[in-house]
């Protein structure tokens, strides 16, 4: 090969770190990449801390694990120093070497690791600013003097692991932003908690067992989240299946879960899940037990969220040395199952999708959009005193901002909300359904790519989002998971 034939093209620094910051991490899957990295170290305790200090707030993970010497700290700094090929321990839960430096640059302006493996303990910055003030790659030897404090606080002695700490923090460093800003500081502790929710389900089965880790936020444990009910009799569970892939094979266990009237108030309303019975319906998919998706029908023919499979969950467990043929993306969030699989795993999954509807239809009660987050749905549906009730979701943002007092139009919108309410067309839903049908309507038609109808409604929610205090990377991420958007592509997955 002649290298003079060739030119060097190096990527722009300050492209790279604008890529990098657009990846599309909300902040709960962030912080999951760095707890990826401590359990990959060997951590048995990992502590996410949320620190208010208005315009100064500041999150870090700090993990007593095996730690890194100076050396393996700017390796770890170095930004895709590892490659997907690269061969990992059978505790790295990473892969393309880019984990720690997307995750925090989508949420901080600065970025500080502390490690020690035993010896002295080696301090590295990324501070953003410099990085495109410069055009260069300039990793900064030590922390500046607060920071620096913050490490020494953190480390609280500790002759090993490894502190990660984010500094001016993407929507909530703002010299706007006071310390006693309380709209602004209760949705720093609502990301706190959501955090924690997402914890708990991602890394469920590293809170439990034998070589069980403990993670805490904010001093709080993390209480491990399962999302089949494995230890309840009445579950369900569909025999399990390997199937081959080359020279592997992927585990995949249905399970179905108990109606209602089976289950306690509590463990009916945690049964829910983070994102409610209709956000949790689907596969679940693992990597060395590692949650990377969770909820999801995975794109396959004829497959979609409806109430009636809401007690139809799927364990499938794929291989790390499978991971191209899954298309795992860089943050853990999405996978593609491989063509080979695709039938089999849409048999299995009707029929976990027919018995979930069977139970639901002998035993079951209404359990659509009554749990979740509130501002996913725009219907909320209960049984109380043995009447069913349609409610449209004043908590949803559209209708919060259309209903709020001091518009013109709020009298005729809460009128006309009333007026829809009230007139539910349930018996001609009734007559027209079938329980097996394929004719259900479908949002906007069911396209792959949102529609320019979907996107102008989806444009107003956003609008409506940031005019109610959101951060505009925080309306997209919420958007991403609002029905029906969450089933189509738009500017929400940019």
């Amino acid at each position: 090969m002649k290298y003079e034939d060739y030119e060097v093209a190096a990527p722009d620094p300050a492209g790279m770190v604008a890529s990098l910051s657009s990846l599309g991490y909300s902040l709960e899957a962030a912080v999951a990449d760095l707890v990826d990295n401590s359990i990959s170290a060997k951590a048995r305790r990992i502590d996410v801390e949320f620190t208010w200090a208005g315009w100064n707030s500041w999150i870090a993970v700090v993990d007593d694990g095996e730690g890194m010497t100076s050396e393996q700290l700017v390796t770890a700094m170095t930004v895709a120093a590892r490659g997907p090929d690269t061969v990992r321990t059978s505790t790295d839960l990473g892969r393309f070497g880019v984990g720690l430096k997307s995750a925090s640059f989508s949420q901080a302006r600065q970025l500080t690791v502390a490690s020690s493996a035993g010896g002295e303990w080696s301090v590295r910055t990324w501070d953003l600013d410099v990085v495109e003030a410069s055009g260069r790659w300039l990793l900064r030897r030590g922390a500046d003097t607060e920071t620096t404090a913050l490490v020494d606080r953190l480390r609280d002695g500790a002759a090993k692991g490894t502190i990660v700490i984010w500094r001016r923090l993407r929507g909530f460093h703002s010299q706007e932003v006071g310390e006693a800003d309380e709209k602004v500081q209760q949705q720093f502790y609502a990301e706190a908690e959501r955090t924690e929710s997402h914890l708990g389900m991602v890394f469920a089965r590293f809170l439990t067992g034998s070589g069980r880790r403990t993670i805490r936020v904010s001093g709080t444990p993390v209480e491990p989240w399962d999302p089949f009910l494995v230890t309840h009799p009445s579950v369900q569970r569909l025999p399990v299946e390997h199937l081959p892939l080359g020279e592997d094979s992927v585990r995949v266990e249905a399970f179905v879960l108990p109606s209602a009237q089976r289950l306690s108030d509590r463990a009916y309303d945690r049964a829910a899940g983070p994102a409610g019975w209709l956000g949790q319906q689907g596969f679940y998919v693992y990597r060395r037990d590692r949650l990377i998706l969770a909820g999801d029908w995975l794109g396959l023919p004829g497959m979609r969220r409806e109430e009636r499979f809401n007690l139809a969950r799927i364990a499938v467990d794929i291989p790390v040395e499978t991971d191209t043929d899954w298309g795992v993306d860089v943050r853990k969030a999405s996978v593609v199952p491989p063509v080979g699989l695709r039938r089999h795993l849409r048999r299995i999954a009707t029929q976990a999708r027919t018995r979930a509807a069977e139970v639901l239809r002998h035993r079951g009660r209404v359990s659509a959009r009554t749990h979740g987050d509130p501002l996913l749905y725009a219907w909320t549906v209960k049984r109380e005193n043995g009447q069913v009730s349609c409610r449209i979701n004043r908590s949803h943002p559209l209708v919060r901002e259309l209903l709020q007092s001091g518009r013109d139009s709020a009298p005729e919108a809460k009128a006309l909300v009333r007026l829809l309410e009230e007139t539910v067309p349930v018996t001609a839903l009734r007559a027209l359904h079938e329980t097996d049908s394929e004719d259900d309507p479908v949002p906007f038609g069911g396209a792959a790519m949102a529609p320019p109808e979907a996107v102008q409604v989806a444009e107003q929610v956003y609008r409506s989002l940031v005019a109610q205090g959101r951060s505009p990377s925080a309306a997209r991420d919420r958007i991403r998971v609002m029905p029906p958007f969450d089933q189509m592509r738009g500017f929400w997955n940019d």
